[in-house]
């Protein structure tokens, strides 16, 4: 019969050499096995694992950390949880760091320069053994604390002028902005209007790719610019649908910046039955889930989320073990998906 493990008489907390004694294998094979590492032999892990189930032992990351003398922590900086954009970026940085023996620490900014330097500070108390970070756009004093952190960083979702020292995965949102803006303009129209919420970096650099294109065409014009700082959502996509609509002289297309503010023009223009794409042209920009679903399926442009999480973890992985990275910049692309909307 086993005996029952020995407790700390301070804590009474399982600890990894009671995993270890229960489990018949030596301390640094629960290490290994718990970690995920592949090198062990799968009999051993599942042995381990039922040991660990079996006691309720639960790894103390602090104790871990000093043993190893490094973090097995990373921190994960985005600006929202209620986007999908995030969700799919989310999902592929943690399955491609968990097998590594990472753990992602995720901090939500909710665009908000002050709240994202707050919840930096308090992820760097955890010497995480790496960063990653939404966009590059910062105050400078947030940027001097993200270069000091002496950890390794990458930056999501946009990419860094050549030479400019930071490890980046994304994508040019200012051409992928005029590509769309393009399609419209191929498609005979000429009145095109851009319209935005939340105007965080991203949106304004799709602003500009637009301004570009109509600048080029010689159709731009201010009063085409429908900029409103609120939250991104289907409910104002409807909202300045109606009220953009209502421009004199008439637009014969709008350029969302975001498919939950295009989804709910669309919803708005089927209240109000203006027909899409006869009347006005719809388009978005990254392909959320429910845009083909659409009636008419949406125009938009895809951006491969799930591709920059995991070619950004992938990167961050081969910073922290210092291993060299072939090239700092990951350009990812983006595709135009031309559907009946447009």
């Amino acid at each position: 019969m086993t005996a029952p493990p020995r407790r700390p008489r301070s804590t009474g907390r399982v600890t990894l050499d009671d995993v270890a004694r229960a489990a018949d294998v030596s301390p640094i094979t629960v290490s290994r096995a718990l970690r995920g590492e592949r090198a062990v032999d799968p009999a051993l892990v599942a042995r381990v694992r039922e040991a660990a189930d079996r006691l309720g032992y639960a790894p103390d990351p602090a104790a871990r950390a000093l043993a190893s003398r490094r973090s097995t922590h990373v921190a994960v900086l985005i600006p929202m949880l209620s986007n999908a954009l995030f969700v799919d970026l989310l999902e592929a940085v943690q399955s491609t760091l968990r097998p590594a023996g990472y753990q992602t620490l995720i901090g939500v900014t909710h665009y908000d320069d002050v709240e994202e330097a707050q919840l930096l500070r308090e992820q760097l108390l955890h010497r995480p053994a790496g960063l990653l970070v939404t966009g590059l756009e910062r105050p400078e004093p947030t940027r001097r604390l993200i270069a000091q952190a002496g950890v390794p960083v990458v930056h999501l979702m946009e990419l860094a002028e050549p030479g400019a020292g930071l490890h980046c995965v994304g994508l040019s949102q200012q051409a992928a902005g005029e590509a769309m803006t393009r399609h419209l303009l191929d498609r005979g129209h000429r009145r095109i209007a851009f319209a935005a919420a939340q105007l965080d970096t991203r949106t304004r650099q799709r602003l500009a790719g637009w301004r570009q294109a109509m600048q080029q065409a010689g159709l731009h014009d201010p009063v085409l610019e429908w900029l409103n700082p609120a939250p991104s959502s289907l409910a104002l996509g409807g909202v300045m649908f109606e009220q953009i609509i209502g421009q004199r002289p008439p637009v014969d297309a709008i350029f969302f910046c975001n498919d939950d503010l295009a989804q709910g023009a669309l919803l708005a223009a089927l209240r109000r039955g203006v027909r899409v794409p006869q009347d006005v042209a719809v388009a978005g920009f990254n392909d959320l889930t429910g845009s083909d679903q659409m009636v008419p399926p949406l125009t938009t442009v895809r951006t491969p989320r799930a591709e920059v999480g995991a070619q950004a973890a992938a990167m961050l992985l081969a910073l922290m073990r210092g291993e060299p990275v072939a090239r700092p910049g990951v350009d990812v692309g983006y595709e135009l998906v031309v559907r009946g909307s447009s």
